[in-house]
């Protein structure tokens, strides 16, 4: 069945081509259409953390309800398959933060090599503690985030997707100021 005979299963969406279109965009529709093409067809739940990260990656950062029902209609899968997957995985936010995503690896090799001072760095820098958005929304620390596998380059961080390693709170301050 193709993505586009899937839309009546969700009753609390308008399942309309017109109401889908304007929750995922057009290259939405077509990342989650290539992820598909991976799977068999009765494996369409195996596409929803790839569907959920470029919707997310559309919408500011973070998912809402409705923009998590329409994934399931598009996919023809119950909202609560979407929603377990979104609840699931500290890459996915469900309320809105941060443009720019700051993760410090604080696993062991990074905690040695001292994680947990940029951690603290990174809180005073920017007026926050972990988990929180700066007042002006321009960057999120993250909650947590577990080996980034990049152990090499402890202490490490993520900012939006990318890695920055063998950090000092001198690096941080530069890569913070950096960013637009």
């Amino acid at each position: 069945m193709d993505a586009k005979s899937n839309r009546s299963s969700n009753p609390k969406l308008d399942n309309s081509p017109r109401s889908l279109k304007h929750m995922l965009s057009e290259h939405t529709r077509a990342e989650i259409d290539r992820w598909l093409t991976k799977y068999p067809p009765e494996q369409k739940r195996s596409a929803i953390l790839a569907a959920l990260r470029e919707a997310q990656h559309e919408n500011d950062g973070y998912l809402t309800t409705d923009l998590m029902d329409a994934v399931a209609t598009y996919l023809d899968l119950p909202s609560i398959a979407v929603y377990e997957v979104a609840s699931f995985y500290s890459m996915l936010e469900t309320e809105s933060v941060g443009h720019h995503s700051i993760s410090v690896c604080t696993n062991i090799s990074c905690l040695l090599r001292g994680a947990e001072k940029i951690v603290g760095h990174v809180e005073k820098k920017l007026g926050v503690k972990v988990g929180e958005s700066t007042s002006d929304h321009r960057f999120f620390l993250k909650r947590e985030e577990e080996c980034l596998a990049a152990c090499c380059g402890a202490p490490m961080m993520m900012i939006d997707h990318k890695y920055y390693e063998d950090l000092t709170p001198e690096k941080v301050d530069e890569i913070l100021e950096n960013l637009k």
